[in-house]
Order: C-alpha cells, then structure tokens, then sequence
C-alpha cells in the first residue's frame, strides 16, 4: 500500500508539468468513445423501438397482399378467426389539382374499413383519418398541398372523379418521410374506386387486406396452417413477427455503416494515443534515467508512467461516454425522415459501461508499447543521453502487447459489423491501409537519406533532413493525416459517383418524361396529343403482365419447398412485365443463344444474362408463364446484356413478336420535353383528355432526388464528422506534439545565429512535405476503395472528376502546413535562453 502511494504522488506530481501534453492523449479518446457510444445507443434504441411498435407498424396481425383480388374462398378462410378485417387497392396515378391547374404522380391508395386496427393515421384536423371514407372525400398528402397551395376544402381529381379534401396526410403506418417525399400518397374511399375509371384490363394494382385477431389468437402458428394455401394462390403474407425481421434486416446496412463510423473513430483515436504516449515517453527517458540513479528500478518508473495513463484513459473514457450520451439525441433527429418508428433517447447502462471500458483498454493496449521501454532505461543515460542499452534486444513483453491489440481489435470489429467475414474484410482493409502508408513513410525517409541533393538551399536542405533524421514524426503523422483522408475522400467519392449516376436525366437528348398504362383504345390519341405539343416519340412498346407457373416442369410451389433447387424462389414470386418485339435494341447485346424474332412451333425467349445467372435459369430451360389465365409454354433461347441505366423501357424477359399482341396489355411511350413550362401544360391536357394515364416527369424526380440525396449526404456527413474531426484532432495533435521534437533543435539554430524567417521556412518545409505526401497517398488508397465500392456494391462505372482528388490534396496538405506554422510561433517567438530554461 506504501509502494501504491508513492508511485501515485510521483506520478500526480510529474503530470503537473505535462498536463497539456496528455491532454492530447485525452482527447484522441473522447471523440472515439463519443462516437461509440452514441451509435451504439442509438442501434439499440432502434431495435426496441422496432420490436415495441411493430404492431403500429403494420397496423393489423396479418396482412396478406398480391397484385390481384383476394379470392372469396381465402377472404372466408381468415375470416372464420379474425374479428376483423380491412381492404387496400393501391397503384400509380396522375391526379390534378383544379385549384392551380397542377398535376402530379402519385401513389393513391383506395382505402375501406377501420384500418389501421393499431396505432393511426395522423391527419389534420384528427377526425378526418376516420371520416374521409364517410364523406367521400379524400386524404392528401402534407407536400402534395403545399406543392400545390391546397388547403382542406379544395379538391383533387383521381381519374374522372373529384374528390373533396377532407384532411392532411402527416404520417402513415410503417411509411418513413423519405417515401413520402418520393411517393406521396393519396387516400380515396375504395367504395369509389370504380368511380374513377382507373382500374382496367391491365392496370398494375396492388392489393393488401388487412385482419385483426383476439388479442390470445396464435398468429404465427394460424399463418403456419394457411401458409401453403396462401403461397398456392400466389399472395404474400406477413405478420407482426415476419415485420419485425424484415425491417432489421431493412435496417442493418445503417446498422453496419454507423458502426463502422464508430470504429473508424475509434481506431483513429487509437493512433492518436500511440502517437501521443510515443512522444510523451520518449521526453521523459532523462528523468527516468534520474530516478533510476536514486535507487528507483525499472518497473516502479514504468508503473509512475501507467498510473498516468490508465488515469487519463479513465477521465477520457468518461468525458468521451457523457459526450456520446448527448450526442445520441441528436441522432433520432438527424435519421428522423428515413425511419418508420419513433426512435427514443434511453440511456442504455451497458452501452456505457462499454464505452467506458473500452476507453481504459484502448489507452492501455496501445500506450503500453512505447510505455514498455521504460523499464529498460539505464541509469547511464543520466549521464550520457547517446546511451542506447540493449535497445535492440527483443521484448516479449511487446510482442504480447502487440497481439493483444490485433485480438481487440478484431474482436471489437466482429462486435460492431456482426459478422467474422465483413470483420475480417474490414481488418484486411485497414492493414492494407496501414501498410502502404508506413510503407510510403520508410521509402520517403531511404529515398531522402540517399539521394536529397546537397546543391539545394540550406533551408531545403534542412527541412528535407528533419523527414528522416532521429526522433522525426514522419511515420506517425502520415499515418494520421493518410488515414484520415482517406475516409474523407473515400465518402466524397461515392457521394459524388451516385450522384453523377441519377443526373442523367438532364444530358441533352435524353428522355425525360415516361408516360405509362396507356390503353390500347388510347395509343394513337396519346400519340398525337404528344406530337401536337412537338414532343418527339422515342419509344411506345407494350407491356404484358405474367406470372411463372412452372420451371421445367416443376410447379413454383414445388421448387420452393426444395431446399436443393438453384431457382431463387424471390424470382418466382414476382409478377414479371414483358414486351415483344421481333429485333434488339440500342441498348440490348448478345450474351448467349439466338434471338428468334418470330414466334414458331417453339416460343424462344429472351432473358437478361445477369438476372438469369441470379434466377439460376440458363439457355435451353423450359419456362411456363400464367399470362392472367391462359398458359403459355417457352423456352430460354437467347440471353441479352441490357443496360438497365438508360432512361427507356428496358425488360428481364423479351417474347419475340406472334405470341401476345392479343394479350392484355398497355403501353409505354417516352418522350422528351424541352422545358418545365412545356412539361406543364402537356400534363395539364394529358391529365385532361385521358385520367387514367399516368405520367413520371424525370425533372420533378431529379428535384424530389435532389432533396433526398441532401438529406441523405448530411446525415452520412453528420456520421462521417466523428471520424474527420478525430482524424483532424489526431493530426493537430501530433503535429503540436512534434514541436517537443524539434524544439531543441531550433533553439540550437537561433543559438547559432538562423533568424527566424529561417526556421519558419524549415518547419513549412517539413510540414509542406508530410502533408502533401500523406494526403496524396489518402486519396490514393481512397480511390481503389472507392472503385471497389463502385464495382462491387453499386455496380457503376467509376469515372470519378479529377478535381476532386486534387482539391482533397490540396485542402488538407494547406491544413498540415496551418497547423505546423501555427505551432512553430512558440519557438520563434521566445528567446533561446527562456525555452532553455524551461525545458531544465
């Protein structure tokens, strides 16, 4: 207890003059823990929220859903348990504000009975989400009327009927505000659907019947009975339970990026505290070598030493935890519009333990390396400080530590991303990282040492020198500012790689307005309305809508209960829109096969080769389609490589022609108009002449994309600014740590006469140099992450803008050099004798 006490007070009365030194050690902690902590509780808020309010979420114990009517025999079927039942027909519309003559595409959503059953639609005034059904009025969505300056009492024209708005629509069950935003919805009484002319002979309707049981009734074991009945008759059923899974599943790809922003915070705290106690250490061998002359031994120095960071580590770890449970709140506000729950603000007591705890490991995993060779100082080195001992003896002790540190961290990650594999990946990642920039590091200093030319000024010269002279922080700080940009850079590249992707639509000559579920009555008239408005006629295919019934033979029901059969049943439940045409087009290859353009005594059809191979279907297979009631045999004769990117009608599966002319069918045309004003009186007359056709307007999408995209960038830039800013404090922090480095050695050279422009220039030199080859190398690793990202994951082509890039460099090597002047004033601008003296 004696010995503890002792070591406390010399190591709280040695940590009075180096306060503001650990201070940066600190501070490379709280941001990390900041970041993990508030995450964490955030996720965890997130999946209670999900599991408390799943039933409001789906409003019902079992909906069941299709893209047809439900037949009598399975509505009797529920309705012998259920107390009670609601029904949804639902689809894509133009509606038309009379008010101000505007138009717009929207989802309507034909609603009858009391759903939901749990929780509510919010609508202003509150009455109208119960009454609108009554009144044969309609719900309007919140930007539909503000879009439009409606206001309740105005009307709305669905098809051939004006409907009376009753309420505003403000929030809708499990619909997040960000679909709102693409695709606003509008309520109308379904005992009125018909009224509208909307529904005919090959619309695409969605249908969903909503049902409640007794509160004691066994859903999931009810749905376990009816489940082969229901999948027979080709609709989807879901639960409270299945909803539950399916939006964490929805969810964990944010999941998965939030805790990695964690991570990578974290870990860059981690250099930060390496990089801190290195120094730090390093500065404190003369008085170590002291109080091993007074009879101190090597583990009682080593033990002062950690006494100070386990207790730096401790008050980092809690400053860091108090931050993160502030910040927490913020995130529910900033992911507000992309979730379908209310997402609290609890306090989760394990999280924060957690976040403790890890601060205190992490202080000590990755201090206890430099911290280690305290033990070895020889008392010599009092005497003599070009003493060096057996510095080149292996240390297991290191070694250990070293392990230690690759077994949390990858257990740290597996802990986070949830998966051995993604930790893993992401491990290999960040070594890799890692790699090329100590890499880059060592080749700077060898290609300096052996070949910087002695005919440059001696400022160059100089400054060149302090790359890769003893005690230099080269390695450190292109660690530092190489990691740190890299993420950076790597977010503003796909960031702006997506968003190159979806402003296609503004090229001259592309197609920007889509007009669909045009009848075959309507065709020439739409035709012409278009050409009388001089819009050019691009494309006008037809669509036949179909169902997969068998696949060589074998009933869809029967491939789907085969655990070894390679069909993907998720292709076998779609409902699959073709077209038929006797040639390809531009954006059309051969992948495989022949393309038969004529129907013979065989049909052959053609599959894009990529959903193909992800069907599990190939050449030569046997494919039976439902063609709404009649049965039509094929067979795979050719595969195509579509380019789906291109604004045109372009189809998984092609029938040649002499096969569906007679099918139900509509048609699309695309057309392209030269302005907004064009574009809005265009719709006015189609809206007009022809309800039932409905119109997408690229532009109005871009703008709608637009906004989502810039709620989407600030919440990744929000989630990103605990990485930069620990990545920006880590860099200030070992560059200011750095001025211990080179203190001496200026002071050295004011002794010797240098002014101080002179010492400036050296510093700039030095830093100049770090900055610009640690940022290029960032970028440089940000690249390849980013083209990974770009091939594999988003599947796009990766062409990113070299200014960029170039900005990037250029932005942080500007910053580096700040920083570095900024911390040379100390030394410049204090006489020799004063620092000298300071330092005694």
């Amino acid at each position: 207890m004696q010995l503890f006490l002792w070591l406390w007070r010399m190591a709280w009365r040695d940590s009075r003059r180096s306060r503001g030194k650990l201070l940066l050690f600190l501070s490379s902690i709280v941001l990390g823990i900041a970041a993990l902590v508030a995450i964490n509780s955030f996720n965890h808020n997130l999946r209670q929220d999900i599991d408390q309010q799943a039933k409001e979420l789906l409003g019902a114990d079992l909906l069941i859903s299709g893209s047809r009517p439900l037949p009598d025999s399975l509505v009797s079927l529920v309705a012998t348990v259920s107390s009670k039942q609601a029904s949804e027909c639902s689809f894509a519309s133009m509606v038309y504000f009379p008010k101000t003559n505007g138009t717009r595409l929207v989802q309507v959503r034909a609603l009858g009975g009391d759903f939901p059953f749990y929780g509510q639609i919010e609508t202003l005034p509150v009455t109208a989400a119960r009454s609108f059904q009554q009144q044969s009025a309609a719900l309007v969505d919140n930007t539909l009327m503000l879009q439009f300056a409606a206001s309740i009492g105005d009307s709305v024209t669905v098809g051939n009927f004006r409907f009376p708005i009753a309420g505003i629509l403000q929030q809708v069950p499990g619909q997040s505000g960000i679909v709102g935003t693409v695709a606003a919805p509008v309520y109308i009484p379904l005992a009125l659907l018909d009224s509208t002319g909307l529904v005919q002979k090959g619309s695409r309707l969605g249908y969903r019947y909503y049902f409640k049981f007794a509160e004691e009734t066994d859903v999931e074991a009810l749905l376990k009975k009816w489940k082969p009945v229901i999948d027979d008759a080709g609709f989807n059923a879901e639960t409270v339970e299945s909803r539950k899974q399916s939006l964490g599943r929805a969810f964990e790809n944010l999941n998965r990026f939030l805790n990695l922003v964690a991570f990578v915070a974290l870990l860059l705290g981690c250099v930060g505290v390496a990089s801190a106690v290195h120094v730090y250490v390093a500065e404190k061998i003369p008085l170590v070598a002291i109080l091993r002359c007074v009879g101190a031994t090597g583990r009682e120095a080593f033990l002062i030493y950690l006494l100070q960071i386990v207790w730096m580590g401790f008050v980092g770890a809690i400053l860091g935890t108090l931050l993160g449970a502030v910040l927490q709140s913020l995130l529910p506000v900033i992911f507000k519009n992309f979730l379908p729950v209310d997402v609290g603000n609890r306090l989760i007591p394990q999280v924060l333990l957690g976040g403790m705890m890890a601060g205190v490991l992490i202080s000590l995993l990755f201090a206890l390396p430099p911290l280690l060779r305290v033990r070895n100082v020889s008392p010599l080195q009092a005497l003599r400080r070009s003493y060096e001992g057996d510095s080149n003896q292996l240390d297991w002790a290191v070694l250990l530590v070293y392990a230690l540190t690759v077994l949390f961290v990858a257990g740290f990650a597996r802990l986070q991303v949830r998966s051995w594999i993604e930790a893993a990946l992401f491990m290999v990642g960040v070594a890799v990282a890692i790699a090329l920039l100590s890499a880059t590091a060592y080749l700077l200093m060898w290609l300096l040492r052996k070949f910087a030319s002695f005919s440059l000024p001696y400022v160059w010269r100089q400054g060149l020198a302090n790359l890769y002279r003893p005690n230099n922080q080269t390695l450190v700080l292109i660690l530092s500012i190489g990691l740190g940009t890299a993420l950076i850079a790597t977010l503003f590249f796909i960031q702006d790689l997506l968003l190159s992707q979806i402003q296609f639509a503004g090229r001259e000559n592309q197609p920007n307005m889509v007009l669909f579920d045009i009848q075959n009555s309507q065709r020439n008239d739409v035709k012409r309305l278009a050409q009388r408005f001089g819009l050019p006629i691009l494309q006008q295919v037809p669509i036949v809508t179909m169902r997969i019934r068998q696949i060589n033979g074998r009933s869809v029901q029967t491939i789907k209960a085969d655990s070894t059969s390679p069909i993907a049943s998720w292709a076998l439940d779609r409902e699959y829109r073709v077209t038929y045409r006797d040639s390809l087009i531009d954006s059309e290859r051969d992948a495989g096969g022949e393309w038969r353009g004529k129907a013979g005594d065989t049909i052959f059809i053609s599959f894009d080769k990529s959903y193909a191979n992800r069907m599990g279907v190939s050449i030569g297979d046997r494919i039976t389609f439902d063609v709404q009631g009649k049965i039509i045999e094929t067979v795979i004769g050719h595969l195509r490589k579509v380019d789906f990117s291109r604004v045109q009608t372009n189809f998984v599966v092609l029938f040649p022609s002499g096969v569906l002319e007679n099918a139900p069918q509509f048609h699309v045309l695309v057309t392209r108009v030269p302005n907004e004003k064009v574009s809005a009186r265009f719709q006015q007359s189609l809206v007009q002449q022809f309800p039932t056709v409905s119109v997408v307007d690229l532009g109005l999408i871009l703008k709608t994309v637009d906004e989502v995209l810039g709620q989407i960038s600030f919440a990744i830039r929000f989630m990103a600014m605990f990485s930069i800013l620990t990545g920006l404090l880590v860099l200030a922090g070992s560059v200011v740590i750095s001025r211990y480095q080179r203190m001496k050695e200026s002071v050295l050279l004011r002794t010797l006469g240098a002014a101080r422009h002179q010492i400036l220039q050296i510093n700039a030199i030095e830093y100049l140099s770090i900055g610009l080859i640690a940022s290029l190398t960032g970028v440089l690793i940000a690249l390849g992450a980013a083209w990974a990202l770009s091939y594999f994951s988003f599947e796009i082509i990766f062409a990113p803008k070299l200014f960029l890039p170039t900005v990037t460099v250029m932005s942080l090597t500007l910053l580096t050099l700040l920083i570095g002047l900024w911390n040379s004033r100390f030394v410049i601008n204090r006489p020799p004798l004063e620092i000298l003296r300071s330092e005694d």
